[in-house]
């Protein structure tokens, strides 16, 4: 019997690991969408706005990764509109091992940030390419609702804006 799938804080002991998991899945799940990244894949999974970062690991090999983060200056006014000014924190670099994919580990990792960032009193939000069907089907069976859709600079012409969605209510203090 295998033993269950542990959560984490994420060290700086994981992050080869977790560099070795991004490249293996990119090709598989064209996230993220620009590969190879144009700056180390450690930055992509350590932002500068970061809060908390978790890991999934099975058997002591690390399967999964998501981190919570505040919003950047693209996604800032989306949310504050939507949310009130400051209020949410964003889900971010939710990643599984391809071979691990459809087995709960992605929807693990969410529950645990969202539960993160609720005990910080704050509302839970994203963004995610639309074409990432996977991902959005787990966030809208999971109760996340559209807000509103953004281009950043980085995303290149002719994708299809990101979406942008929060779990809860429509308002400030959701």
């Amino acid at each position: 019997m295998r033993a269950p799938v542990g959560l984490r804080r994420r060290t700086p002991d994981d992050l080869p690991a977790l560099v070795a998991l991004v490249a293996a899945q990119q090709p598989l799940t064209a996230y993220p969408l620009r590969w190879p990244l144009p700056f180390p894949v450690e930055d992509f999974l350590v932002r500068p706005t970061e809060r908390a970062a978790w890991i999934a690991e099975l058997d002591d090999v690390v399967i999964g990764h998501v981190a919570v983060a505040t919003p950047g200056e693209d996604l800032r006014p989306v949310l504050d509109d939507v949310v009130g000014r400051g209020t949410a924190l964003v889900v971010s670099v939710l990643v599984v091992a391809h071979d691990h994919a459809g087995r709960g580990v992605g929807g693990l990792l969410l529950d645990h940030a969202v539960a993160w960032i609720r005990e910080q009193g704050r509302v839970p939000a994203l963004d995610v390419v639309p074409t990432h069907d996977r991902a959005v089907g787990l966030y809208r069976s999971r109760g996340w609702r559209e807000v509103g859709r953004l281009h950043p600079e980085w995303l290149p012409d002719g994708r299809p804006d990101l979406l942008v969605m929060v779990l809860g209510g429509a308002g400030p203090g959701v």
